[in-house]
Formats: structure tokens, C-alpha cells, sequence
């Protein structure tokens, strides 16, 4: 070190000596001046390098003599806990914890008494663990175990302060009945979300059908009208329908101004019955009326009154023509009819003689 010191002494002084010739040739000093400048480049390194030797060594030759020692490690140890319950915020339902707990030994004040280092670590992680988990739902058990992992990975003091604990490796997890029980309850109570939901919805719609649109037939008809967009013909039609429905929902009469455009009742294709069924009409009777007209419209079709199809197709006539006055369906069963046959083994009428015919006495 100290030749090192020389070295760098002597070449600052060369340095200075080369500067200080430079600047003396260009301003042109005097005899003195030169004199001065000389005398200052021989007292400078000769003082440095005496302050230089009154400093000791940064490092003493008995520590450099000595080897680097390594520092010895912290004493440290590990502990493995396997489903241990910890509480959640559902009673009965625990989570279930496995890790790998690690400690380290503080230092016991004097007169401390021995105690068992390990339980102190593992009550010291416990007591962390359930702080957080007692405040967490059991269904949320993956993201309860990732945040515990976050929680114990921290080094820290027991209460007692004679150890240090940490955990690593953390799993939590539900018993395979708990979690089968959740799910289920999970199940049903999005099952009754959505039938409450619609339960309210089919509340809202009967209160908007009952109290607005079938209030009474102005309403009904005035909503009638905006759905089929504004088509009046359509609605005029519909008014004796919409006053059926309003009175239906009010459960009352229908008003006298409006009966007039109720329709008639459609009769249903059955209550036709079969050509069979149907009551004969007299030979008078068949040359009018609607039954007559319904033959000739069967006859033109290339029909008979036998087909299955006819009862469908008078009922659709009847429906027709049932704005008109009269009973069409009345007149077609009673056209087509066939009149009943005799009933067999019928006993024979009994016949008297007149009077004054019988046998002479």
C-alpha cells in the first residue's frame, strides 16, 4: 500500500512540475518566480507522503491474517399438520388445513421455563389462520387457501415471543360430504332465485293484464289496437271479443251497448255428431234453408255426407254464418239426418176391430 502511495505521489508531482513550466514560459515569469515554484514542487510530495505514513492500515495485519469465518445459519425447523379444522362463517362446516409449518428458536430471557418450541409454532400459525378464516364463506375454500398462503408466508413472533413461525405448502380443503352439501344448497337456491324471479314476473304481467288492459273494454281496446299497430278495421272487428274477455276478467256482464257485438258461441266439430246422428228433414224442408245449401256445397266439392271431414267443414259454416240470426247448425244436423231404424223384436201393435165388424153371433 505504502509503495502504491509513492508511485501516485511522484506522478502528481511530474504532472504539477510539467504545468507549472508550461505556465511559466507562456507569462514569461521572473527569476523569483521560477525560484518559488520550485521550492513549492519539492515541499509538496515530501509533506504528503509523511502524512500518508502517520495513517495506520485500514486493515490491521492481525485481521489479515485471520480467515473469514462463515456466519453460522439460524437454527430452523419444520413441522407438517394435516387436516386440522379451522373455523369458517357457516357453524358445522370447517376447513380443513395441511402445511408445513416452519420455526426457529428466540432467545429465553433468564429463569424462563422450558417449553415445547414446535407446539408454540404450530399454535402461533393456527391462531393466524383462523383469523382469516372464520371471517370466509366455506365455498370459497380455493381462494381462502391462496390467501393463506400470502398470510403465513411472513416470519413472525408467537405471543409469547420464544419462537418464530412461518407456513409453506398451504392446502385447504372441505370433507367430500360438506362440499357435496353445498353444492347442493347452491343448486336449489339458484333453482328458487329463478322461480321467485319468475313467479314475479308472472305477478307483474297478470297485475298488467287485470288492473290496465282488461280494466274494462275501452282499455282492452285501445291495447288492442296499438299491437296490431294501429289497424282499426281489425280492431272494430274484435271489440264483441275483447268485451267477452273484459267481462270475463272482471267476472261480470257484459254492458247492454256492447252485446250486440258479441259473437255467437263457436260450436265445437264433435257436437256436430256423424251424418248418422243427424234428424231427417222433411221433402218440404229440403229445398231451403241452410242445410240445403251446405248439400249443394258438398255436392260441388265432391263430397259426401259420410266423409269424416264434413262434421269439421259444417262447423266451420256454422262459424260463419252464426253472425247471422237463426241456428245454422241446427238446420244441417236435421238436413242430413237419417231417420232411426226400427227396433228388432219389437212386438207387433195390437189391432182392435171396429166397431160393428166382429163376427156375427
Amino acid at each position: 500500500m505504502r509503495s502504491g502511495q509513492k508511485t501516485v505521489t511522484v506522478f502528481i508531482t511530474v504532472i504539477l512540475a510539467l504545468v507549472v513550466a508550461i505556465v511559466g514560459y507562456a507569462t514569461h515569469w521572473p527569476a523569483w518566480a521560477w525560484a518559488v515554484s520550485v521550492l513549492v514542487l519539492a515541499v509538496v510530495p515530501a509533506t504528503t507522503l509523511r502524512l500518508a505514513n502517520r495513517r495506520g492500515d485500514a486493515f490491521p495485519a492481525q485481521y489479515l491474517q485471520e480467515p473469514d469465518l462463515p456466519i453460522p445459519p439460524a437454527e430452523r425447523r419444520e413441522l407438517l399438520i394435516t387436516g386440522v379444522g379451522l373455523p369458517s362463517t357457516m357453524e358445522d362446516y370447517d376447513f380443513l388445513l395441511t402445511a408445513t409449518v416452519r420455526w426457529c428458536p428466540l432467545s429465553a430471557p433468564t429463569g424462563a421455563p422450558l417449553v415445547n418450541l414446535g407446539g408454540l409454532a404450530v399454535d402461533a400459525i393456527l391462531e393466524r389462520a383462523s383469523r382469516v378464516s372464520e371471517a370466509r364463506h366455506p365455498a370459497r375454500s380455493s381462494y381462502v387457501q391462496h390467501e393463506l398462503n400470502g398470510v403465513l408466508a411472513t416470519m413472525r413472533d408467537d405471543s409469547s415471543g420464544r419462537v418464530e413461525a412461518m407456513a409453506l405448502n398451504v392446502t385447504l380443503t372441505l370433507s367430500e360430504r360438506d362440499q357435496e352439501r353445498l353444492d347442493t344448497l347452491a343448486a336449489v337456491r339458484k333453482d328458487e332465485d329463478v322461480w321467485e324471479h319468475e313467479r314475479k314476473y308472472e305477478q307483474s304481467r297478470r297485475a298488467y293484464l287485470g288492473d290496465d288492459v282488461l280494466k274494462d273494454t275501452g282499455s282492452a281496446v285501445v291495447w288492442w289496437l296499438h299491437r296490431n299497430e294501429d289497424s282499426v278495421d281489425t280492431t272494430v272487428k274484435d271489440i264483441g271479443l275483447l268485451a267477452q274477455l273484459t267481462s270475463a276478467a272482471n267476472d261480470e256482464d257484459i254492458s247492454e251497448r256492447l252485446r250486440h257485438l258479441v259473437p255467437p258461441v263457436i260450436h265445437d266439430p264433435e257436437s256436430y255428431g256423424t251424418p248418422e246422428s243427424w234428424i231427417p228433414a222433411q221433402p218440404a224442408e229440403q229445398e231451403k234453408g241452410f242445410g240445403h245449401a251446405f248439400a249443394q256445397l258438398l255436392q260441388a266439392a265432391g263430397m259426401s255426407p259420410d266423409d269424416k271431414e264434413v262434421p269439421l267443414l259444417a262447423a266451420q259454416v256454422d262459424l260463419v254464418l252464426g253472425y247471422r240470426e237463426g241456428d245454422p247448425a241446427s238446420e244441417i244436423r236435421h238436413y242430413f239426418a237419417k231417420p232411426n231404424p226400427p227396433e228388432e223384436n219389437a212386438p207387433a201393435p195390437e189391432t182392435t176391430d171396429p166397431p160393428g165388424d166382429g163376427p156375427a153371433d
